[in-house]
């Protein structure tokens, strides 16, 4: 079949900005009028969000889809892996976990995982006047291309052209390019349909005569070459990151340790971003720095990774920290480790085991096979009851005494997480805890900032699509990707002499 409003963006490796074109050129569509969709029939990542039909997707096409104009849905991302050991992970699909397999028994799943991505795919196609498919890793990766669901296997399934993305800060971006495109088969060249070159800086003319020997060797026109745009914030899709922004102003110390199977750190964006934190990662053999606040993220695999903090020294660190009067959230996966034991009867994160938690905390937790999947908003029980809004991804269930003291009043009347007697500790199940501007100025006067700057990290995300679509309808060349969607919806915005190009 073919669907002449479908574009499959795919990277010539990980992190090439598959997700980035994906979310800028929805963005430039919705705000020409063009009703779009992302779609990622393979995700695997430990970021993800909460849909408004009440399943799991990765965050990445959560940010999509906001983009786009839309509710999140489970339909924008079918298949989801969430890796629980290197060769191991959970299945998702359709938004419920189904299974935790092997590498080698998913690729035995497939064919099931595949009829659940058709289905997705054929609801966003009758519902939608465009879908965006973004690819997964690349799809030169050999090994992989039997059975593939998250590239050409795709393509080649729905028959829809595809685009390259190419990050050239890397360095061979050529090569990247050339080489991907000879390592695909004949069909799969056939429908690629133009390249992107991504994040470059510098000077374009002395890029232009590598321009012309690509699209004289492949015979495919370049699309464009977006700049790289510093300082940009989107939601990342799994990758942490590195960069550590300069802060002259910074007047609270945060740390957070990095977890073999860190999940949702975008927890934290809003203390990276934040002015006058001073924020840092702390990774396998690095020290412990002196903090004011310590924050443990989530956590796919909670037994392993606090095993894996208790071999770092960060368990002495704790202690030591909160001896000398600092503060500690820990959210999620990082609350479950701060009870007294935490418990897997059914080996739900490997095998079926109790160990003990750090005992900072007086509650137990036990993994149970039913997720829990909701949006959620409420006050936090801090001074004047700021708002708080945020999402539950986990399986633990938690008891015990502490709760008597939540961190948090949700609107649906149920308590959330834990608040220390000395007021030290806040543990919360709340994802997206420091995203609300009221919970993220309350938090930090906690912590010991009581006049610290308001930041709105989703103004700040708005802001930054639209700085990404504005220099997407800069650097590419529109009349170009418009032929790539062949007719339909898009392909008439994306054309010069249409009214909504010209408006």
């Amino acid at each position: 079949m073919r669907h002449a409003s479908t574009l499959m963006v795919q990277g010539t490796t990980s992190d090439a900005g598959k997700s980035t074109l994906v979310a800028g050129l929805a963005r430039l569509l919705w705000r020409r009028g063009v009703r779009v969709a992302p779609f990622k029939p393979q995700n695997m990542a430990l970021n993800s969000a909460v849909t408004v039909d009440g399943g799991e997707i990765g965050r990445a096409q959560a940010l999509q889809a906001v983009a786009a104009g839309l509710e999140p849905h489970t339909d924008m991302n079918p298949v989801l892996l969430k890796p629980s050991t290197d060769i191991g992970a959970q299945v998702i699909i359709h938004g419920r976990a189904v299974a935790n397999l092997s590498a080698r028994d998913y690729h035995e799943y497939k064919p099931r995982a595949m009829a659940a991505v058709l289905e997705s795919y054929g609801r966003l196609t009758d519902k939608y006047e465009a879908v965006l498919v973004e690819g997964a890793g690349s799809p030169a990766e050999i090994n992989l291309r039997d059975r593939d669901i998250a590239n050409m296997g795709f393509a080649e399934e729905v028959d829809c052209p595809v685009i390259l993305v190419a990050d050239i800060d890397r360095g061979g971006v050529f090569a990247h390019l050339v080489g991907t495109l000879d390592l695909l088969s004949p069909s799969e060249q056939a429908r690629v349909k133009g390249f992107v070159i991504n994040r470059f800086r510098g000077d374009i003319g002395l890029l232009q005569s590598g321009l012309d020997w690509l699209e004289e060797r492949t015979g495919r026109p370049v699309l464009g070459v977006l700049p790289y745009l510093h300082g940009l914030f989107l939601d990342a899709e799994d990758a942490l990151a590195d960069a550590r922004a300069e802060k002259g102003e910074a007047r609270l110390r945060v740390v957070a340790p990095v977890y073999p199977r860190i999940s949702n750190h975008t927890d934290l964006d809003a203390l990276r971003l934040h002015p006058q934190v001073d924020f840092s990662w702390v990774g396998p053999g690095q020290p412990i720095p002196p903090a004011d606040l310590i924050v443990l993220p989530g956590s796919k695999s909670v037994q392993a990774d606090l095993a894996w903090l208790r071999a770092q020294g960060w368990e002495t660190a704790l202690r030591r920290h909160l001896r000398y009067g600092g503060k500690l959230v820990a959210i999620c996966g990082g609350y479950q480790m701060l009870g007294r034991q935490l418990h897997d009867p059914q080996g739900l994160e490997g095998a079926p085991a109790s160990l003990p938690g750090l005992g900072l905390l007086d509650v137990e937790t036990t993994l149970e096979a039913e997720k829990q999947l909701v949006n959620v908003t409420g006050t936090l029980a801090l001074p004047d009851a700021p708002t708080v809004k945020g999402y539950e991804i986990h399986m633990g269930v938690t008891r015990g005494a502490a709760l008597e003291r939540p961190a948090a009043h949700l609107a649906d009347g149920r308590p959330d997480g834990v608040q220390s007697d000395d007021g030290q500790i806040l543990g919360t199940y709340l994802h997206g805890l420091f995203d609300h501007p009221d919970a993220l100025a309350a938090l930090l006067a906690w912590a010991g900032v009581s006049d610290a700057e308001r930041i709105d990290l989703a103004a700040r995300r708005e802001a930054d699509l639209n700085r990404l679509a504005d220099s997407m309808e800069k650097h590419l060349h529109l009349d170009r990707l418009a032929a790539c969607f062949g007719d339909g919806a898009a392909a008439r915005a994306l054309r010069p002499s249409s009214p909504a190009a010209l408006a």
